[in-house]
């Protein structure tokens, strides 16, 4: 059967239609987006935990926030990988559905900022799949590709933690994914003066 078919006729579950709805109206609100990930193979691979933090006119929102350890048992097990990271965060832990499912009632409409953020949606997108829902709709924002936009270069490669030296941004050894969700907000922050959008 044709997939286009297929999805005429699908049911989604009722929080994915909430989260459709949100797209009616246009948000002013963006989310930081920081995941922890097994790798990089959005096929094979999956989200350890997720940290993000909401922006409104230029204002980061302490209080809107998310953070949450996937409780990858089962995954880190089959490939011979330690469980202790999750068992010993003091983070709250969820199964997979319940967390993406959070993640998507917290980010709503907002648009998305990250650091390779195309890279985060597609590990999300993935989950979302196995849940029977579509894929994210919100716009996304990049600080890397913001970052080569600047200086006009987009053959170089710049991880989180050259950025955050570059803008001279205090640096944490042992940062969580809320403390590089945090560090990318600030760099979202100074490229966007500096590129001059609003």
């Amino acid at each position: 059967m044709l997939d286009w078919i297929k999805n005429i006729n699908k049911e989604y579950p009722e929080f994915w239609k909430l989260y459709l709805a949100k797209f009616e109206t246009k948000s002013a609100r963006y989310v930081i987006l920081n995941t922890e990930t097994s790798g990089f193979n959005p096929k094979k691979d999956v989200v350890l935990s997720i940290g993000g933090i909401g922006m409104i006119n230029d204002v980061i929102k302490i209080g809107d926030n998310f953070e949450v350890v996937i409780m990858q048992y089962k995954y880190l097990h089959d490939q011979g990988l330690s469980n202790e990271s999750i068992i010993d965060s003091k983070l709250t832990k969820l199964a997979e559905p319940q967390a993406i499912q959070a993640l998507v009632d917290f980010i709503g409409n907002a648009v998305l900022v990250g650091h390779r953020i195309h890279f985060e949606i597609e590990m999300i997108n993935e989950a979302l799949e196995k849940m029977g829902c579509g894929k994210l709709k919100n716009e996304a924002l990049d600080i890397e590709i913001m970052h080569q936009k600047l200086l006009d270069s987009t053959s170089k490669a710049f991880p989180l933690d050259v950025l955050i030296k570059t803008y001279k941004l205090p640096q944490n050894e042992n940062s969580t994914v809320s403390d590089d969700a945090y560090a990318i907000a600030l760099l979202f922050l100074k490229l966007k003066t500096r590129l001059g959008f609003h």
